[in-house]
């Protein structure tokens, strides 16, 4: 039976789970299938790449900054769609063009063309593909809405573990360029899945307005109200951080692996380590959500990023690289709750989706200054093992700047 009640009290997971299965397995699904336009996929090629366009580790980073900017900007106009299309019909448009970035990647001869396919990738992968994901789990679960997220942003978490790792032993036979046909197939199959999961609407669009929820000061914000209040400002440092060293880090995984003195497979044998735990602290922090908010969690949730690339920095050896992949996963696990439920708690859900876009450009506009500035720190010199001690302590401001934004906005969410 159609679950409509966003406001319904908590259940139990499997009860939970049976009862809205086929629009959590959409959301799940959405966010697997952006993996194909996210830095941990894309990156696994840059090996290829650099070498089919004859690029350096600052001229890839350039091109891939270049393309992912221009994707941040229109990610503020395209996010806004989700506030006016509903996702089943947007979410299959997106995942056909999706597909079509992909043969833009396997057929394109041109460097010209490249940051052109970067742009077309990352806005239909990280950009509207994740972004359509979210909002839905944002829009349509209140008291469950901590839960939701997690269990959407499984797919985010099997894309991380299984793609990396079959598609770099797959290039071992096979050309590069095939597998990114073999890309575009999947996200094409995904369509039909994507259209018969949501044949019926998880909530009719008079229900879900008249159930929205109210953000601070008990009202809906618009975008503009939005970026006129304090609390977006203290939040952008750590909105900006996670994609932007994220990014960096596995963008630079071939280059760091030969740093560390390790093989390009070996570190990538670690990823799905680094997902199992990035699971389960998704999971820990969806029932923490629920349970305690956002504001108690949030000041806190970045801080495992500051030990993360300490290790990073100093460690040599897969041990230290165990370690690290721990504590980053850590954040990385309750980056894909926190954040998300922070917009629609804060600033309600009759906006979210344009609000959320603003907060998703600035996410994809750090995914394209993390690889830029990092590359180009290389090629002067600055080897990674120094720059990442330096992320470390960017995460300690950014903590710093969530707790003095959550304390300020205590009154207008009162």
């Amino acid at each position: 039976m159609m679950r409509i009640d966003p406001l319904a009290g908590p259940q139990p997971l499997t009860e939970f789970i049976a009862g809205n299965a086929r629009w959590l397995g959409a959301g799940a699904l959405l966010t697997l299938l952006s993996s194909f336009g996210q830095t941990f996929f894309i990156s696994i090629f840059a090996a290829e790449i650099q070498g089919a366009f004859g690029l350096s580790h600052g001229g890839w980073g350039g091109i891939y900054s270049l393309g992912t900017t221009a994707s941040a900007i229109v990610m503020i106009w395209a996010g806004g769609l989700t506030d006016r299309f509903r996702a089943r019909h947007l979410g299959a448009g997106v995942l056909m063009l999706l597909a079509a970035s992909c043969l833009m990647m396997a057929a394109n001869p041109f460097l010209w063309a490249l940051p052109v396919v970067i742009f077309a990738l990352r806005l239909m992968g990280q950009g509207m593909t994740s972004h359509i994901a979210i909002v839905a789990m944002a829009r349509w679960f209140v008291a469950t809405r901590g839960r939701a997220l997690a269990l959407a942003s499984l797919g985010f978490s099997v894309g991380e573990a299984l793609l990396p790792l079959s598609f770099v032993a797959l290039m071992t036979v096979m050309d590069w360029r095939l597998l990114w046909v073999a890309a575009a197939v999947v996200a094409v199959i995904g369509v039909p899945v994507l259209l018969s999961l949501l044949r019926t609407e998880r909530m009719p669009q008079s229900m879900a307005e008249e159930n929205a929820s109210f953000g601070m000061r008990g009202q809906h914000w618009t975008r503009m109200q939005a970026l006129r209040h304090p609390l977006f400002w203290c939040m952008f440092p750590a909105l900006l951080g996670p994609s932007a060293f994220n990014t960096a880090f596995f963008f630079h995984q071939v280059h760091f692996a030969e740093v560390k003195s390790i093989t390009h497979l070996s570190l990538v044998a670690l990823f799905p380590v680094y997902t199992l735990c990035s699971i389960g602290f998704l999971i820990v922090s969806g029932w923490a959500l629920d349970r305690f908010g956002t504001a108690r969690l949030l000041p806190f949730y970045q801080l495992p990023m500051v030990v993360a690339f300490t290790l990073f920095g100093l460690g040599q050896g897969i041990v230290p690289m165990v370690t690290g992949f721990f504590f980053l996963s850590m954040t990385t696990g309750a980056n894909s709750t926190l954040p998300n439920a922070f917009w629609a708690e804060y600033y309600g859900t009759r906006h979210i989706g344009s609000i959320k876009a603003m907060a998703a450009a600035v996410m994809v506009l750090g995914s394209a200054i993390g690889p830029g500035i990092t590359g180009m720190m290389i090629d002067a010199g600055v080897t990674l093992s120094v720059q990442y001690l330096g992320i470390a302590a960017y995460f300690i401001f950014t903590s710093t700047m969530v707790g003095l934004g959550i304390v300020r906005s205590r009154a207008d969410m009162a």
